[in-house]
């Protein structure tokens, strides 16, 4: 899955970027997901716009439709979640059965210092 998230600047206790997301799980098959990134914890600093690219681990290779919906939270720093998952990931979508992993972030720049509980809310996009 890939998204494109906000610029925007951290505050003390946290901050939050508005995600625009393509899943493409198959050839010719593409689902749209909107929603938002959440950081609580230390977070300070600004950062630009980012595109980022999540691995989706699920159950099964064949997802319905708008599987990817829901609410993901996770350690954002270095703590693990699940085996063979990395500090990173989030668990969370349909039956809390989904995990994000990001696996790159390009177009980050800026300067920013954070560590702490992230969140992301997704919505499926008809």
């Amino acid at each position: 899955m890939t998204c494109n998230a906000s610029a925007g600047t951290g505050f003390v206790f946290g901050s939050s970027r508005i995600l625009s997301c393509i899943f493409a799980p198959s050839p010719g098959r593409r689902e749209r997901y909107a929603g938002t990134i959440d950081k609580f914890g230390i977070d300070i600093g600004y950062t630009a716009a980012a595109v980022i690219v999540w691995g989706v681990i699920a159950p099964t290779a064949n997802l319905a439709p708008g599987s990817l919906a829901g609410n993901y939270a996770g350690a954002s720093a270095g703590a693990a979640v699940g085996a063979g998952i990395g500090a990173n990931a989030l668990i969370g979508g349909s039956n809390q059965q989904i995990a994000l992993q990001p696996l790159s972030i390009e177009g980050q720049t800026g300067l920013n210092v954070a560590a702490g509980i992230a969140s992301i809310v997704l919505r499926y996009r008809r």
